[in-house]
């Protein structure tokens, strides 16, 4: 884990700001939950947030989030903060499309199956109720099926469009999203993102990838390879495309 006061200093002025909101829980998933938050990695890794908010989310609690998070503009690490916002009533519904501040804008997505499971198994309570006590527990079918979903509907076709993969989100995200599915699908069971990319050379994936990804991850671990982001996007989709193929008709 790489963290400095940076990252506790943006959490405690977000709980600050949610205060007139009278938040019911506030909840970190992703990096900052799993194993005590030792795969967190200040600066390059996200900062998953999920308020349950106690009353209907109306156009005023929308004008009110949004001038939260103009007031937290200029602290370091903000553009890293994403947050979902559910009530009591709309938590347990899994297709619900919650208000959401993420890329330094709102919209409105679901909590996915694997946020959920994640919330239940390594969720870190930063006020308020538990996650068990909101959200219904996710099935290890439900699970499944989300995964299977996200592999075959979004990266599957996201490998046929060449123009994102010389970018490194997208070489690394795709990469470890795929070996987490692929051992969800075989043992049931969440993994982080640094336990994917010491999985992935066993999954077949190339090791000059494998290698870049992690050198860009956890600095120190290997010299940077230059000059390379054309190769390293078709070493990519050469290997995802096949991969995702057999994925899906080994568990779809």
């Amino acid at each position: 884990m790489t963290r400095s006061d940076a990252t506790d200093r943006l959490l405690d002025r977000f709980r600050t700001e949610l205060r007139g909101l009278d938040p019911v829980a506030v909840w970190a998933h992703g990096s900052l939950g799993s194993e005590g938050g030792d795969d967190y990695q200040e600066g390059r890794s996200d900062l998953d947030m999920i308020v349950v908010l106690d009353g209907p989310v109306t156009a005023k609690t929308v004008w009110r989030v949004a001038r939260l998070h103009a007031r937290l503009r200029t602290e370091p690490l903000v553009d890293k903060l994403h947050c979902s916002y559910l009530t009591p009533g709309t938590a347990a519904d899994p297709d619900r499309r919650h208000l959401t501040w993420a890329h330094e804008q709102l919209f409105r997505r679901p909590v996915t199956p694997v946020t959920r499971r994640e919330l239940h198994t390594a969720g870190l309570v930063l006020s308020g109720e538990r996650p068990e006590a909101l959200l219904p527990p996710v099935t290890d079918d439900e699970l499944a099926a989300f995964v299977v979903r996200d592999q075959r509907d979004f990266w599957r076709r996201e490998v046929d469009r060449t123009g994102n993969w010389t970018q490194d989100a997208w070489v690394d995200v795709g990469m470890t999203t795929h070996a987490r599915a692929a051992i969800t699908l075989k043992d049931g069971r969440l993994i982080t993102k640094r336990e994917a990319l010491d999985l992935l050379p066993g999954l077949g994936a190339p090791v000059e990838v494998v290698t870049d990804i992690r050198r860009r991850r956890y600095p120190g671990t290997g010299a940077p390879v230059q000059g390379w982001a054309a190769r390293r996007g078709r070493l990519t989709r050469d290997y995802l495309g096949p991969a995702i193929d057999r994925l899906v008709a080994a568990y779809g």
